[in-house]
């Protein structure tokens, strides 16, 4: 037989196959890892911006760190603003996960909490995301500071006042610890606060069967703000 008889050798459907998952597993942790990070909100800190069963994905790109100018002009990089929700590492030991809160003020800012009432250098802050659950019954979260905020940090609070611990419970967060922006809720299900510390097998089926039956599907593709 001669070399033009040869037909040309063909990748078989199992290596097809394989390769084509590579790649997608090469895909999916590349877009994991520096592009958006999927999160499930456990606690009823952020209500009613985010509820207890919401789960969304981070945009992480947004709070990179860039290494160089190019990377600040290429990358979608912006800084903190007052007002983000923003998500972020435990900033303290103690603490083992991760966090969602809303950026109350910025570094180098006078911050005071005065009669459940935020002032920024001395002038009320508009908050028209905040709840409290127990109106003006005192509580001990209603009175903070005066403290500036240091360099490189940054003020986070819930937006649910009367049962959030934030940063008047832990101080002042590094703005290094920040993550990412939370974009957009992609799944929702009306779930019990704190159900993700009861961890045995049968908790976590219960919760995984519940997930349709009591999903809330008017949230879902919500963007957060």
């Amino acid at each position: 037989m001669s070399k033009k008889d040869k037909k040309p050798r063909t990748k078989s459907g199992l290596r097809e196959a394989f390769e084509l998952l590579a790649e997608t597993a090469v895909f999916v942790f590349f877009i994991l890892t520096f592009v958006v990070q999927s999160f499930g909100v456990p606690t009823p800190s952020m209500e009613p911006a985010l509820l207890v069963g919401d789960f969304i994905l981070v945009n992480k790109m947004a709070a990179a760190p860039a290494a160089s100018a190019l990377e600040r002009a290429l990358l979608p990089r912006r800084e903190l603003r007052r007002g983000d929700i923003v998500a972020f590492k435990a900033p303290s030991e103690d603490l083992k996960k991760d966090y969602v809160k809303r950026v109350i003020a910025l570094e180098g800012e006078r911050l005071e909490i005065r009669g459940k009432q935020v002032l920024v250098d001395g002038l009320p802050l508009p908050e028209p995301y905040k709840v409290h659950l127990y109106g003006a019954l005192p509580l001990e979260g209603d009175h903070f500071g005066p403290l500036t905020v240091p360099r490189g940090h940054v003020f986070v609070m819930g937006d649910n006042r009367d049962d959030s611990a934030d940063g008047r419970t832990w101080g002042f967060l590094p703005a290094e610890y920040v993550k990412g922006f939370p974009w957009l809720i992609y799944f929702s299900y009306r779930a019990e606060p704190n159900s993700h510390l009861r961890t045995g097998l049968g908790e976590r089926l219960k919760r995984f069967l519940s997930l349709l039956p009591k999903a809330r599907w008017n949230r879902m593709f919500k963007v957060v703000r």
